[in-house]
């Protein structure tokens, strides 16, 4: 630790000697250890060190960034000189600027010491009750891993944080196979602080184990209906990010684009939804600390009851446009529950789909989205039918959550995100 300080003071001394007068650094040392599976056997262990810097300056109005994994003398002064350039090439804008002092703040998050006997038992377990409750589930690959980071942040405002973190990590690779026939892939991971629970009772892995089982004989949709759509918690995670970017982002609100431009305060969706960007949240896992503007981070709430509270803008973008700046730039995602329960939501749909993935483009400015849907399943008169596929999906961001049938009492918590199901309304599902 000692030495990072070190390393960190002579970052400032060398930004000095450069007669760099306005700046903001990031430098960051980490660790990995990492086991892999393979098709149900233990295949690698190894230790992965990483170091990476990152150094935005400013001069006359302009802006410049950098960034790269050599933090020693010779990789800083390349850092100062690329992020220098950079500044010189853009044009001038005087907008840009970094938070007013924060002060000095050391964060500490997560575990910091691996149980490496306890986390190969866990995974031995899970591999265990795959083969035992799954056995037509293939574990393609297994990735268990305990990272530890130390990161220190300045500027020249005067602003230090400081932040120690470490988390365990597990994802895997999944695909089904009964004889001849054999089903796609399917992913899905989680963050941990402890090992206190089993490995397959964590965030959605048991639900996509699930699902891949059942999905090795899909049908083939016939025709065209609208109907109910239910968000699967990764799925629901997807789309109001892809809300958030198309509605209150930075770049939809400076460029005008956004339909919600003038909404603040108004009811913008079902008085159901809540969203908020917690990463101050004990079920988040090493949350936001420090945003890159420069602010201390804070739990915000997006969406309260339908009601829109803020756009989410950078300073930058702040100082564009006069409206609050929001100090969160993360993406801890947490949506309040409902009343629920998922199995309740089922059979009141007539006729619908469980949408577990989404494949398709960016939606236009107006919200309105198109793609395939992925590891779904038909429902029909509130009965789960059959896995479907070559099936499409269509509708509008801003129309869907204002048409939200449902929110589930059942909620996700995989480390980066608390997300239950969510039901809506007028999604057109089309076959072939």
């Amino acid at each position: 630790m000692t030495e990072f300080r070190k390393m960190a003071d002579r970052f400032e001394q060398m930004l000095a000697a450069e007669k760099i007068g306005k700046y903001t650094f990031c430098l960051t040392e980490s660790e990995k250890q990492e086991l892999n599976v393979e098709n149900g056997s233990f295949k690698l262990m190894r230790t992965v060190f990483n170091n990476n810097g990152s150094l935005t300056v400013f001069a006359d109005n302009r802006k410049g960034s950098a960034g790269g994994n050599d933090i020693t003398e010779e990789g800083l002064k390349k850092l100062i000189g690329d992020a220098r350039a950079a500044a010189e090439s853009s044009p001038a804008d005087p907008c840009h600027d970094i938070a007013p002092d924060q002060g000095k703040h050391v964060f500490r998050q997560g575990v910091q010491e691996a149980d490496l006997d306890g986390f190969v038992s866990r995974i031995r377990e899970f591999l265990d009750t795959v083969a035992k409750d799954y056995p037509k589930v293939r574990v393609m690959m297994a990735i268990g891993s305990f990272d530890t980071w130390h990161w220190l942040s300045r500027n020249t405002n005067g602003t230090e944080f400081e932040g120690f973190g470490g988390q365990y990590g597990f994802s895997i690779e999944i695909c089904a196979t009964d004889r001849e026939k054999t089903t796609g892939l399917n992913y899905t991971g989680v963050s941990m602080k402890s090992l206190d629970r089993p490995l397959i009772e964590i965030g959605e892995i048991r639900n996509k184990l699930e699902d891949i089982q059942n999905s090795i004989y899909p049908d083939t949709l016939e025709g065209k209906f609208e109907g109910t759509v239910i968000l699967t918690p990764d799925c629901a995670q997807e789309f109001l990010f892809m809300l958030m970017q198309n509605y209150i982002s930075s770049s939809v609100i400076m460029d005008g684009t956004s339909l919600w431009l003038d909404k603040v305060g108004e009811q913008v969706a079902s008085e159901k939804l809540t969203v908020a960007l917690k990463p101050f949240d004990d079920r988040i896992i090493n949350g936001e600390r420090g945003t890159g503007d420069g602010f201390l981070a804070e739990d915000v709430t997006l969406i309260e009851k339908g009601v829109l509270k803020t756009h989410w803008l950078n300073l930058y973008a702040a100082n564009k446009t006069g409206r609050p700046v929001v100090k969160n730039t993360g993406s801890d995602l947490v949506v309040e529950p409902g009343d629920t329960a998922l199995a309740d939501i089922i059979a009141s749909v007539d006729k619908g789909l469980i949408l577990g993935g989404f494949s398709g483009g960016q939606p236009g400015t107006n919200g309105e989205f198109s793609g395939v849907a992925k590891n779904s399943f038909l429902i029909e008169n509130g009965k789960i039918k059959n896995a479907v596929t070559e099936t499409m999906v269509n509708g509008n961001l801003g129309e869907i959550v204002r048409n939200i049938r449902a929110v589930s009492k059942e909620l996700c918590v995989d480390g980066g995100m608390v997300m239950p199901y969510i039901a809506v309304d007028g999604v057109v599902v089309s076959g072939k």
